[in-house]
């Protein structure tokens, strides 16, 4: 037990959290975050073989991370999350909202509540939480040194996604709408709050809403041609993690291919 909560030796001010880590643009926000500096958490839900496969390549390539699981929706394992990241790393000063899920392409007639419930308690309350968890960690008016919180939307808030996924947009609108709110009310607390909207991305959330081929079908109608890479997408979130973004805040970044 005492191993377990030995602090590790990190870099001060790069320590980041990255929920929904194991996969897709997560896990290459984990690994590209790692090789400029950042010291890493990797959460995961229930695929720890995954994070852990994440982790072994951060340290493989001369970076520091640890996984840890929770499912965001939940509170109680949201605050041991953190708690377990500080006790492991040490002050949080970056996170990444990415956990998410979609669920089968339907026409809104056909959801169930038990679907909306889901969509929501994942894709929203979970970015909530765990916003709220990195804003008492990060303020400057609670002792923190500032920091930068990026949240994964979509472009699928202002596409709508109909006859797929108009529960998701919605709750991706939502991220949105977060983002500029607290943007606005942390900004002089020493922290930035910028969301980036992917579109049509090659990643297995696809095969989870039971389209797996979805980017192939689509991708014609993309203005540059084609779909886009979950490493594409880590690029714009690092980027707005970093030192180089310092007077961007409240930015919905389109990471779409004009889509």
């Amino acid at each position: 037990m005492a191993e377990l909560y030995r602090r590790l030796d990190v870099a001060a001010g790069k320590v980041l959290l990255v929920t929904g880590g194991s996969r897709g643009i997560g896990a290459a926000t984990a690994r590209l975050a790692a090789r400029h500096g950042w010291t890493v958490a990797v959460n995961y839900s229930a695929q720890s073989l995954a994070a852990d496969e994440v982790v072994r390549a951060i340290r493989a390539g001369g970076g520091t991370a640890i996984s840890v699981r929770a499912d965001v929706a939940d509170e109680a394992q949201v605050l041991r999350m953190f708690e377990h990241v500080d006790a492991k790393l040490g002050r949080l000063t970056g996170l990444v909202n990415n956990a998410g899920v979609v669920d089968r392409a339907q026409p809104l007639a056909e959801h169930s509540l038990a679907r909306w419930r889901r969509m929501f308690d994942i894709n929203v309350i979970g970015t909530l939480l765990c916003a709220r968890e990195a804003v008492r960690r990060m303020s400057t008016a609670q002792g923190g040194a500032g920091g930068s919180i990026v949240n994964l939307s979509s472009a699928a808030a202002r596409l709508g996604a109909p006859n797929e996924y108009v529960d998701y947009a919605a709750a991706k609108a939502a991220i949105d709408a977060l983002t500029i709110g607290l943007a606005k009310e942390v900004g002089g607390q020493g922290i930035r709050v910028n969301a980036v909207r992917p579109g049509l991305i090659d990643t297995d959330i696809h095969a989870s809403g039971g389209r797996p081929d979805r980017v192939r079908e689509l991708q014609a109608g993309v203005p540059i041609g084609r779909g886009g890479t979950a490493d594409e997408v880590a690029e714009a979130i690092v980027w707005l993690l970093s030192e180089q973004a310092s007077y961007t805040t409240m930015s919905l970044m389109d990471v779409s291919g004009a889509r």
